[in-house]
Protein backbone atom coordinates (compact mmCIF):
# COMPACT_ATOMS: atom_id res chain seq x y z
CA UNK A 1 0.00 0.00 0.00
CA UNK A 2 2.95 2.51 0.71
CA UNK A 3 4.06 2.49 -2.88
CA UNK A 4 0.55 2.38 -4.18
CA UNK A 5 0.10 5.75 -1.74
CA UNK A 6 3.55 7.14 -2.89
CA UNK A 7 2.76 7.00 -6.72
CA UNK A 8 -1.05 7.69 -6.55
CA UNK A 9 -1.80 4.76 -9.04
CA UNK A 10 0.77 1.37 -9.79
CA UNK A 11 0.69 -1.57 -11.95
CA UNK A 12 1.42 -4.98 -10.16
CA UNK A 13 5.21 -5.04 -12.10
CA UNK A 14 5.75 -1.20 -10.70
CA UNK A 15 4.98 -2.13 -7.54
CA UNK A 16 7.07 -5.60 -7.73
CA UNK A 17 9.75 -3.44 -9.06
CA UNK A 18 9.86 -0.88 -5.75
CA UNK A 19 9.72 -4.51 -3.39
CA UNK A 20 13.46 -4.85 -1.62
CA UNK A 21 13.78 -8.41 -1.99
CA UNK A 22 10.54 -8.93 -4.26
CA UNK A 23 7.96 -11.77 -4.37
CA UNK A 24 6.61 -13.31 -7.60
CA UNK A 25 4.68 -11.21 -10.20
CA UNK A 26 2.23 -13.84 -8.88
CA UNK A 27 2.59 -13.47 -5.20
CA UNK A 28 2.12 -8.97 -5.90
CA UNK A 29 -1.08 -9.83 -7.72
CA UNK A 30 -2.90 -12.71 -4.98
CA UNK A 31 -1.75 -9.31 -2.27
CA UNK A 32 -3.31 -7.05 -5.19
CA UNK A 33 -6.05 -9.11 -5.13
CA UNK A 34 -7.17 -9.52 -1.61
CA UNK A 35 -6.61 -5.74 -0.77
CA UNK A 36 -9.56 -5.54 -3.38
CA UNK A 37 -11.48 -7.53 -2.15
CA UNK A 38 -11.15 -5.87 1.15
CA UNK A 39 -11.87 -2.38 -0.59
CA UNK A 40 -8.53 -0.99 0.12
CA UNK A 41 -7.69 -0.62 -3.85
CA UNK A 42 -9.42 -0.67 -6.75
CA UNK A 43 -8.46 -1.20 -10.42
CA UNK A 44 -8.83 -0.14 -13.81
CA UNK A 45 -7.12 -2.10 -16.96
CA UNK A 46 -4.93 -0.32 -19.20
CA UNK A 47 -4.59 -2.65 -22.17
CA UNK A 48 -3.16 -5.65 -20.86
CA UNK A 49 -2.78 -4.53 -17.17
CA UNK A 50 -4.60 -3.50 -14.55
CA UNK A 51 -3.69 -0.19 -12.93
CA UNK A 52 -4.26 -0.08 -8.90
CA UNK A 53 -5.01 3.00 -6.74
CA UNK A 54 -6.05 3.18 -3.04
CA UNK A 55 -9.94 3.75 -2.37
CA UNK A 56 -9.22 5.96 0.50
CA UNK A 57 -6.58 8.76 1.21
CA UNK A 58 -3.68 7.97 2.90
CA UNK A 59 -5.06 9.24 6.51
CA UNK A 60 -8.32 8.15 6.23
CA UNK A 61 -6.36 4.84 5.80
CA UNK A 62 -4.21 5.58 8.75
CA UNK A 63 -6.77 6.43 11.05
CA UNK A 64 -8.44 3.21 10.35
CA UNK A 65 -5.58 1.23 10.82
CA UNK A 66 -4.77 2.53 14.47
CA UNK A 67 -8.14 2.72 15.49
CA UNK A 68 -7.83 -1.43 14.38
CA UNK A 69 -4.60 -1.30 16.58
CA UNK A 70 -6.07 0.31 19.32
CA UNK A 71 -9.34 -2.29 19.42
CA UNK A 72 -6.98 -5.35 19.41
CA UNK A 73 -3.60 -5.01 21.08
CA UNK A 74 -5.09 -1.97 23.50
CA UNK A 75 -8.27 -2.61 24.84
CA UNK A 76 -9.46 0.49 22.94
CA UNK A 77 -6.94 2.48 25.13
CA UNK A 78 -5.40 5.11 23.51
CA UNK A 79 -3.60 5.92 26.67
CA UNK A 80 -2.09 2.69 26.56
CA UNK A 81 -0.95 3.13 22.98
CA UNK A 82 0.94 6.18 24.07
CA UNK A 83 2.13 4.88 26.60
CA UNK A 84 3.76 2.17 24.88
CA UNK A 85 4.94 4.20 22.18
CA UNK A 86 6.70 6.57 24.10
CA UNK A 87 8.30 3.36 26.23
CA UNK A 88 9.59 1.81 22.77
CA UNK A 89 10.85 5.43 21.50
CA UNK A 90 11.84 6.99 24.71
CA UNK A 91 16.21 7.16 23.86
CA UNK A 92 15.07 8.91 20.65
CA UNK A 93 12.64 11.47 21.24
CA UNK A 94 14.05 14.93 22.06
CA UNK A 95 13.22 18.12 23.82
CA UNK A 96 11.42 19.29 20.94
CA UNK A 97 9.77 15.86 20.21
CA UNK A 98 8.69 15.70 24.15
CA UNK A 99 7.25 19.57 24.02
CA UNK A 100 5.11 18.50 20.94
CA UNK A 101 3.53 15.78 22.48
CA UNK A 102 3.18 18.30 26.04
CA UNK A 103 1.49 20.36 23.88
CA UNK A 104 -0.96 18.15 21.61
CA UNK A 105 -2.09 17.04 25.65
CA UNK A 106 -2.50 20.38 26.51
CA UNK A 107 -4.49 21.01 23.21
CA UNK A 108 -6.54 17.70 23.93
CA UNK A 109 -7.25 18.78 27.61
CA UNK A 110 -8.33 22.16 26.64
CA UNK A 111 -10.89 20.83 24.24
CA UNK A 112 -12.32 18.74 27.28
CA UNK A 113 -13.26 21.69 28.79
CA UNK A 114 -15.24 23.34 26.39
Amino acid sequence: MDIVYRRGSATAAEIRAELADPPSYSTVRTLLRVLLEKGHLKHKQDGPRYVYSPTLSAEKARRSALKQVLTTFFDGSAEKAMATLIDMSSAKLSQQDLNQLAQLIEHAKQGEKK
